[in-house]
Parts: structure tokens; C-alpha cells; sequence
């Protein structure tokens, strides 16, 4: 029997020719991630145990993305710890405040994962790296603290469900718009503990930005981890990123997957997940009016470079609705200065908008965009639960920056279309 892309990647990071879903394995990894919100919590169990040396200290990254540039005391101390490890152990991938950004953007653009890896963080949306063909997935503090130490992890090998995606889509319909669509048809858990393999034409045709956007939500689903076969497009990425080996896999012909998801998107319009759950996903064109306090353009999920160029394309000779308050937050300084060079930061600033520091900041309710209780903001991020921005009665609708900025300017949710984009 054949093996999927996932098992191939855990068999030989675990010395094994061969495994099945439901074995229990000790992987090596390639890189541990660390941020400013839980890595505390991780130097702390090393030094509860003694641990004096790390595994590796050019394959563990340190990331300040959460809480910085620091929101209160509180979150201070935690970057302080942060450095004071970095120090003493000398970790070589250290992105401090002004030379880094939000960590599931940052380190593939850092070339920092490649195809066929492991790479394990301390954060859910790690499964972010899988649109590069490796396997990576969020873990607890106290398995990223052993990472750190051994350079290896305790996993029971997933099974694996084939998304399976064809069609074309439509004008304004994006990579966010694939996931919320999966992720309202199969639930919170529909994928529970799975790996999700994206494949078929219309993945094929999306760039790279709307791949690691649907990898990111994979999590959203349930899932270990989402992962996408290499192509020629992931190669072009890695060029002038990657200068190390790596290996790129795809599953065999013969190999068994748990279920098979089929998507026809050719008739898909742009898609809102209402809240409290990102499985409570709605057409816009079916939602009916809801107004609107504030829009966020940002995070792991949508502050990418193609994210900013579409919110601009919506933006760009208009103004916001004089009840909305519009935050854009470019997710890396690079993307930052890519932004500037092109003219999209004052485009976006003549718009009406407020740009911040790259920073997840305001998507798990940090700050820069915190929601007074009762407020309605339309986000590009992953997650609206009760209280996740803010007031426990604030409400977050998650939806791609071709809706975020067409409400923006609305001062409701809207399609594009509405907007004479």
C-alpha cells in the first residue's frame, strides 16, 4: 500500500520506510518556532528541568508577533524572557520588533521552511507552512520545550483526507473564500486530528499567498495539519529563499486516504463566516444588511502582499464610510516595504485607513483594534469567537480583503460589486 504526502514526510523524518495512520512515532524536526505568546511558558519548563543546552541552536526561531511592540507590562516581561534566551543560547533566527513580523508569514519568506520538512510552533496556525509541501502543525509548550531540547516530537501519524478543489473561480472569490467554504460544509471538527491534502486544477491555478491562506485555516477544520504537493509555482518560491536540500513528495497512486472531499467552485461567490464559529459561513449576497464599526486587513491569514494589493484594488480613489474605522496591518516589514514602493500605503491611507507595524495585535483581541462590547468588525483574520477581538458582545465576520474593503467603504458588508469595483 501507498503512502500520502504526510506519511511520507513523518516516515523519514522517524527512520521508517514505511507507516499507517494511528501509529505512534518520535519524528526528528527541522525547526521549532517560539513567540512572544507561549515560548515563556517553554523556557520556563526548561529551566524547570535543568535543560542547559538546545538541540540546535540554528533550527529553533524566536518571533515577538503577538503582543509587540509591547502592549502592556506584562507582555514586556515576556519579550524580555524571550531575549534573555536567545542570548544565552544563541539562537541565530531571532526577529525582533522592526526586523520581523507575524511569525507564519515571516518564515517562509525568510526561506526558513522548505517542502518535505517538519516544523513544529508554538501556535495552531503553524499548519500555515504546509502550502509549501512540509509538514507543520501547533503544539502545547511543554512538546515545544522538548522540541527545543531533543529536536524531536511525539506524534500519532494522521489520517489523511484528499480535498480535491476544480473549477474556476470567480471575480472577487479567493483562496479565504476555498476554506470557509470546506470549513461550513464539514464543521470545527470535521477534520479532527486529520491531515487535509489540497489538491485538483483549481489549486493548481492559485498563487502562493492564497495557498498559505487556506493552509492557515486548515486548523479551523480540526486538523493536524493542511499540506499541498509541491509544483512549479511552490519552486519559483523557494528560489533565492532556500539554499539548502529538500525533498519534494507527493502522494502515490495506491495510497489510502480516510475521505475524499469533493469542490466544485465554479458557481462559488464571496463567502462571510458569521459569528461565533468559522463554520458559520454565509454567501454575502445572502446575509441581508449588517452594519459595521470596524475592518481589519491583516494577520497570519490575509496580511500578505497579494492581501494588500486587493484591498487597494477596492480602495485605491475612494474614501471609507465616515462610521467605519479601517486598520491595515502588512503581516512582515518586507511586505511593509513592498507596500510603500508600490504606493499602496498611501492609497490606503487616502482612503481613510490607519496602517500599523506588522503585529497580530488586534485578531486575538492583543491590541490595535481591541472591539468596545456590541461593535461589529469585518476581519481577514481566522478565528471570531465570542470575545476573541474584544467585548464578549462584540461580533467579528470573517471574510477575504475584497470584503473587507468593500465594507469598509459601504459601512455594511458587502460584495465588491456593490462598490462599482
Amino acid at each position: 500500500m501507498g503512502m500520502t504526502v504526510t506519511e511520507k514526510i513523518l516516515a523519514g523524518h522517524a527512520g521508517k520506510e514505511s507507516l499507517k495512520p494511528g501509529e505512534i512515532i518520535e519524528a526528528a524536526v527541522d525547526l521549532v518556532m517560539g513567540n512572544d505568546a507561549m515560548a515563556p511558558l517553554s523556557i520556563k519548563e526548561l529551566e524547570r528541568f535543568d535543560i542547559q543546552t538546545v538541540f540546535d541552536r540554528k533550527r529553533i526561531c524566536m518571533i515577538l508577533d503577538h503582543w509587540t511592540p509591547n502592549r502592556d507590562i506584562k507582555s514586556a516581561e515576556a519579550c524580555k524572557m524571550i531575549r534573555e534566551f536567545v542570548n544565552t543560547h544563541h539562537i541565530e533566527n531571532y526577529y525582533e520588533v522592526g526586523r520581523g513580523g507575524i511569525e507564519h508569514v515571516l518564515l517562509p519568506e525568510q526561506g526558513l521552511v522548505a517542502p518535505g520538512e517538519i516544523i513544529v510552533g508554538g501556535d495552531s496556525h503553524t499548519c500555515t507552512y504546509g502550502a509549501l509541501g512540509a509538514f507543520s502543525t501547533g503544539m502545547g509548550s511543554t512538546d515545544i520545550a522538548a522540541a527545543m531540547a531533543l529536536g524531536k516530537v511525539w506524534l500519532r501519524v494522521p489520517e489523511t483526507i484528499k480535498c480535491i478543489f476544480h473549477g474556476t473561480i470567480h471575480r472577487y472569490v479567493t483562496g479565504k473564500d476555498l476554506i470557509l467554504w470546506l470549513i461550513g460544509r464539514y464543521g470545527v471538527d470535521g477534520a479532527q486530528y486529520k491531515a487535509l491534502e489540497f489538491v485538483g486544477e483549481t489549486i493548481s491555478a492559485l498563487s502562493m499567498d492564497d495557498r498559505f491562506t487556506i493552509c492557515n485555516m486548515a486548523v479551523e477544520a480540526g486538523a493536524k495539519n493542511g499540506i499541498m504537493p509541491p509544483d512549479q509555482k511552490t519552486l519559483e518560491y523557494m528560489k533565492g529563499r532556500v539554499n539548502r536540500d529538500f525533498k519534494c513528495f507527493e502522494s502515490d497512486d495506491d495510497a489510502a486516504f480516510d475521505k475524499i472531499w469533493d469542490f466544485d467552485v465554479s458557481e462559488l461567490s464571496p463567502l462571510v463566516a458569521k459569528p461565533y464559529s468559522p463554520a458559520n459561513v454565509s454567501s454575502v449576497k445572502d446575509l441581508g444588511f449588517t452594519k459595521v464599526d470596524q475592518v481589519l486587513i491583516g494577520s497570519c491569514t490575509n496580511g500578505r502582499m497579494e492581501d494588500l494589493r486587493r484591498a487597494c484594488e477596492i480602495l485605491a480613489g475612494k474614501k471609507i464610510s465616515s462610521s467605519v474605522r479601517l486598520i491595515v496591518i502588512p503581516a512582515t516589514q518586507g511586505i511593509y516595504r513592498q507596500a510603500m514602493r508600490e504606493g499602496i500605503l498611501e492609497k490606503l491611507l487616502d482612503a481613510g485607513a490607519a496602517i500599523s507595524t506588522p503585529t497580530c495585535g488586534p485578531c486575538g483581541g492583543g491590541h490595535m483594534g481591541v472591539l468596545a462590547d456590541g461593535e461589529v468588525c469585518v476581519s481577514t483574520t481566522n478565528r471570531n469567537f465570542r470575545g476573541r477581538m474584544g467585548g464578549v458582545n462584540s461580533k467579528v465576520y470573517l471574510s477575504s480583503p475584497y470584503v473587507a474593503a468593500a465594507s469598509a467603504i459601504a459601512g455594511y458588508i458587502c460584495d465588491p460589486k456593490e462598490v462599482g469595483a
